[in-house]
């Protein structure tokens, strides 16, 4: 298992976790291990489901329980999954968040199913490369969301979830045409100015969609094939645009004016000074204070166990080739995204349609 980082040290490295090992013995014989729990490898079982597709089961889960209980296992999984104590976590809110997803994950450590994931294709066209990156999202923690390309849109797909967002579901989407030029620092401090910015260009969006500007793959989060696009260096630079995903996640960033959204794109993508605005929170105040360029975007945010799902208006800010935010205005929360530096194996996807096959499949598993 790949964990990532303790929040909200989104830069550091991704963690490893084995959970089991399969010791092949003469004439084609195996043994399954679970690796599971604090004393030691134990029996485990595995199955080949179909293509692409494993179970594992442990045969002793007394392995896994701490002589303690519960509490001791919740304090050890407190320390090695976040890095902190229970005495450390004073915000009640926070505290509901952490036990919930102890218990849920806790429920299902002794069968777990396992499904390929391919790592999305890559044109040279794309704002930069696609891949896993890892991003901080307030009370959760830090989860891992694929990063791919989709003619004019980009997605963020969450590859690890919560309470409110599982897994499989896009917590952001990107529109491409809709680009936003960043004010001077000081009108960046402003969040009202930031949100009539936003809502100016969503309003925008919806007009030029009422009017047949509707194209494929640009409708609530559908997947089309992909488009020829404008260079994202050079795009049709308009106000940003209404769109379907988000979550929360921790502090804004401060886009500009629609008519500014009309300059040369070079000020922003050369380098231009970056800050949030005030109100808005931040996991890590250690963000980027330069981006290259900012896009409208959409973020879907959900009340626990996924009810209630809506997509919200949010800005992209992208600040360089390894690291992106995004501002969830509703919630005045910032996420900041860093590139998973690890390398994965044969994890290409075959063709650009089995990767959004793949997408579809992992969406429909939590929706």
């Amino acid at each position: 298992m790949y964990l990532p980082p303790h929040d909200p040290h989104v830069d550091d490295p991704m963690r490893f976790k084995p959970l089991f090992r399969i010791h092949l013995m003469e004439r084609k014989a195996a043994t399954v291990e679970c690796m599971y729990g604090h004393k030691g490898p134990h029996h485990g079982h595995i199955q080949i489901v179909k293509k692409d597709e494993f179970s594992t089961k442990c045969n002793q889960t007394d392995h896994h329980r701490m002589s303690g209980g519960r509490q001791e296992e919740f304090r050890t999984w407190l320390r090695e999954e976040w890095g902190r104590t229970l005495e450390d976590i004073f915000h009640e809110h926070m505290q509901e968040l952490i036990l919930m997803k102890f218990i849920y994950t806790s429920q299902y450590d002794n069968c777990l199913t396992y499904r390929r994931i391919y790592l999305p294709p890559s044109r040279p066209d794309d704002l930069i490369k696609p891949g896993l990156f890892k991003g901080t999202y307030g009370s959760h923690g830090l989860e891992i969301v694929m990063l791919s390309f989709h003619g004019r849109r980009a997605r963020g797909t969450k590859i690890t979830g919560d309470p409110n967002i599982p897994a499989g579901q896009q917590t952001v989407e990107i529109d491409l045409r809709h680009r936003i030029q960043l004010p001077d620092l000081e009108n960046q401090r402003n969040f009202n100015e930031l949100s009539r910015l936003v809502l100016e260009v969503r309003e925008r969006v919806r007009q030029e969609q009422q009017e047949g500007g509707h194209e494929a793959g640009e409708g609530r989060g559908q997947q089309g094939p992909r488009e020829s696009q404008p260079s994202p260096a050079q795009p049709r630079v308009e106000a940003p645009s209404r769109g379907p995903d988000g979550t929360p996640g921790e502090d804004s960033g401060k886009p500009g004016d629609a008519s500014a959204a009309a300059e040369p794109p070079a000020q922003c993508g050369q380098g231009q000074p970056f800050v949030l605005p005030v109100g808005v929170s931040s996991r890590n105040e250690d963000y980027p204070r330069t981006c290259r360029m900012c896009f409208y975007g959409t973020g879907l945010i959900a009340g626990h166990g996924f009810t209630s799902p809506e997509r919200t208006p949010g800005v992209f800010i992208l600040f360089d080739e390894d690291r992106f935010g995004f501002v969830w205005l509703e919630l005045k929360s910032f996420s900041l995204y860093s590139r998973v530096q690890a390398t994965f194996r044969n994890a290409d996807a075959p063709s650009p349609q089995a990767f959004d096959e793949m997408l579809k499949n992992i969406q429909s598993l939590t929706s």
